[in-house]
């Protein structure tokens, strides 16, 4: 049973930073791809950034580039983001997404792409 517990969200100033953990238990079996999502109020959930777990490959959505960076700590399971230079359009709550599995191909960007979740946890850009 993957579980995924996101933490480091807050309030920041316009131009701040957080770095936000996703830490993972029950991921020792196997981990393919790791990302973060995020959805504003009345929005829809959007792709932040995803990683490719044992190459350390990176993705990341045009409106963070740039600005934000995706890594992981192997052995610990747990998946960062590091987010500088934040902006008011930022503000969302932030949720970690995992893959166990390779089927041949990969759609990083896709929420369906991921069947486990956390619970996410708040971000509030605002002067």
């Amino acid at each position: 049973q993957v579980q995924l517990v996101e933490s480091g969200g807050g309030l920041v100033q316009p131009g701040g930073s957080l770095r936000l953990s996703c830490a993972g238990s029950g991921l020792a079996v196997s981990v393919y791809a790791m990302a973060w999502f995020r959805q504003a109020p009345g929005q829809e959930r959007d792709f932040v950034a995803a990683i490719r777990w044992s190459f350390g490959t990176t993705y990341y959505a045009d409106s963070v580039k740039g600005r934000f960076t995706i890594s992981r700590d192997n052995a610990k399971n747990t998946l960062y983001l590091q987010m500088n230079s934040l902006k008011p359009e930022d503000t969302a709550v932030y949720y970690c997404a995992h893959r166990a599995d390779y089927r041949g191909y990969s759609y990083y960007t896709q929420e369906n792409f991921y069947p486990n979740w956390g619970q996410g946890t708040q971000v509030t850009v605002s002067s």
